[in-house]
């Protein structure tokens, strides 16, 4: 199934590229990368240098970018939860 704006939370984050659009660490805010692992409570996005940062989920606001340039725009907060759980869930929130 194709990865569009109102079923993402129910696919594999990792490969797409996201930017940490706004967060209350200053030092995250404004990352670009790749998402390469997920967790329950992080993702790990490989940046422009290809160094890996750790990045909470819960307290942010990600943009991912899909196929076709399509950018969605997802509060980390409803990200909070093992991959596996939540794509098997297909909850829509």
């Amino acid at each position: 199934m194709k990865i569009t704006p109102s079923n993402i939370l129910q696919h594999e984050l990792i490969g797409l590229r996201t930017e940490v659009e706004d967060s209350s660490n200053s030092d995250v805010k404004g990352l670009c990368g790749i998402v390469v692992d997920e967790t329950r409570n992080m993702l790990v996005i490989e940046d422009e240098q290809r160094k890996e940062k750790k990045i909470p989920k819960a307290g942010n606001i990600f943009v991912f970018e899909l196929n076709g340039g399509v950018r969605v725009r997802i509060k980390g907060d409803t990200l909070v939860s093992r991959p596996e759980d939540r794509i098997k869930k297909g909850k829509k929130r």
